[in-house]
């Protein structure tokens, strides 16, 4: 086996191990942002109990709030990019989507590899967090958020808060989406009337604060499984990417080999045939 053959067969070997790398991840990535999309329906069905519950204690007060926030305070954005790398050009279209608004705001960036680029291209987000591996802790990072936020939103050094992320449509790729969540619009929910009040243990105002906190929290979860999802969502596509280039290249050198070796059988039958020529001709 010649030198140049043995090297074709060395990079044919390469390849086929990073095909299998690339498909490992592609099925990982899959697995996740299906677990994830299965979650967001737990997560909005839960939020909507939630709502009712708002709806119902609201009915309780004399009058009802007009919102939780206003003021002069600051706004925040909470945005979701990617935790991960080989997920394309995930974390260039939140951070562009994001840009014009990041004027006079205070970032609190989720993602390690969103959080990196933004570096990159100057922007100083007040805070940060890694985006969790796994789904089941996306509460716990909900949890976080909400406990980061929460003094300055009291002190009133923050009034409204948005949240920002990626929603990938199938056969769309990926969509952002901005979600106002200060101040809160009791208008959204509606009075539920009954014959008998509720059953309280807290007073009216702390029970709706209580339930303010715990919609904003189920807010959070929904959209950092949306990022979740769609993080790995864009890695499947990059990865579907690689494998079709992986592909390609292994066509290309499977043909290039075949060539060689049909290059080297001629030139051994040809060897041969003139050696049979030589002796033909040594003997007559």
């Amino acid at each position: 086996m010649t030198g140049r053959l043995a090297e074709i067969e060395g990079r044919i070997a390469g390849i086929g191990q990073l095909g299998t790398v690339v498909n490992a991840m592609r099925g990982i990535a899959a697995a996740r942002a299906q677990q994830a999309r299965n979650q967001v329906a737990a997560i909005d069905a839960h939020a909507g109990m939630i709502a009712g519950a708002l709806g119902r204690a609201l009915s309780l007060l004399t009058e009802v709030p007009r919102d939780s926030g206003g003021g002069r305070g600051r706004r925040a954005m909470v945005l979701f990019g990617a935790e991960q790398g080989f997920a394309g050009a995930f974390n260039e279209r939140v951070l562009d989507r994001a840009a014009a608004e990041l004027e006079e705001t205070d970032l609190f960036l989720i993602g390690t590899r969103g959080i990196m680029l933004a570096r990159e291209r100057g922007l100083a987000p007040r805070w940060t967090l890694e985006m969790p591996a796994h789904t089941p802790a996306i509460p716990t990072l909900a949890e976080r958020i909400v406990e980061t936020l929460e003094a300055p939103i009291a002190a009133g050094e923050i009034t409204r808060l948005d949240a920002v992320f990626a929603h990938w449509r199938p056969g769309g790729g990926t969509e952002m989406t901005h979600r106002p969540l200060l101040p809160f619009d009791y208008a959204a929910f509606s009075l539920t009337a009954t014959r008998e009040p509720p059953l309280v243990h807290l007073a009216p105002t702390v029970l709706l604060s209580e339930l303010v906190g715990d919609y904003i929290h189920a807010q959070l979860c929904n959209a950092a499984l949306h990022a979740f999802a769609a993080e790995n969502e864009a890695r499947m596509e990059a990865m579907a990417g690689a494998h079709s280039q992986i592909e390609r290249q292994m066509t290309e050198l499977e043909a290039l080999r075949r060539r060689i070796r049909q290059e080297e059988i001629t030139a051994e039958i040809i060897e041969l045939s003139s050696g049979e020529a030589a002796a033909r001709d040594a003997a007559g």
